[in-house]
């Protein structure tokens, strides 16, 4: 580990940021220090470095699901290194990774800000509601399942305000309540999460 936290640090090594990383997420796999979570960290190993890097300006790729989706290739590849020195297969199938990843991300991105888009101009045609349900809207965006408590706290609506607001929302089939119950309910924003989840699914 000692060795390896100094590859990490080592600024003289003429390396691009994306090849450290991959070489040191199988070093990491390869040490395997902890009794459990190496491969959590041995991820967010990726991410950390590439954010250090300069690489990335937000902690927003995860490699998570391409390994997952891979997994044979993943082990396989991880082997191969270990026992015969295939750092390139490695590599190759690395970056291969973070080129998907951020494609994946790229294009849910777009598909976030179109459905937000596309929903917040609905909400405008709503009438005397509608004021309240684009706050109650932008709050969900923050965090897609709220209560209407919590949407008070977090845009200062009063509680009859957030609750047409939310009203509104559920006509226009943007929320869903998920209780069944007269008090304390929970709204989800279920198109946003849908589009955040995909791939999060077990295979």
């Amino acid at each position: 580990m000692g060795q390896l936290e100094q590859f990490l640090h080592d600024e003289a090594i003429p390396l691009p940021m994306l090849i450290k990383a991959a070489l040191a997420h199988v070093q990491f796999e390869t040490i395997h220090p902890f009794l459990d979570g190496n491969g959590r960290v041995g991820r967010l190993l990726i991410t950390i470095l590439l954010c250090r890097g300069g690489v990335l300006m937000q902690p927003l790729l995860y490699l998570s699901l391409y390994f997952k989706q891979n997994r044979s290739t993943y082990y396989r590849l991880l082997d191969q290194v270990r026992l015969d020195g295939n750092w390139e297969a490695w590599i190759d199938f690395f970056l291969e990774g973070v080129r998907t990843t951020a494609q994946g991300a790229v294009t849910t991105a777009q598909r976030v800000v179109e459905l937000l888009n596309a929903d917040a101009a609905k909400i405008q045609t709503g009438g005397r509601a509608a004021g309240s349900a684009l706050r109650v809207h932008a709050a969900l965006r923050e965090r897609p399942i709220v209560s209407l408590s919590n949407i008070c706290r977090r845009t200062g609506l009063s509680f009859p305000a957030a609750t047409n607001g939310m009203a509104l929302l559920q006509k226009l089939g943007t929320v869903r309540e998920l209780t069944g119950r007269h008090r304390n309910r929970l709204f989800a924003y279920d198109r946003y999460i849908q589009i955040l989840s995909e791939g999060t699914e077990p295979l």
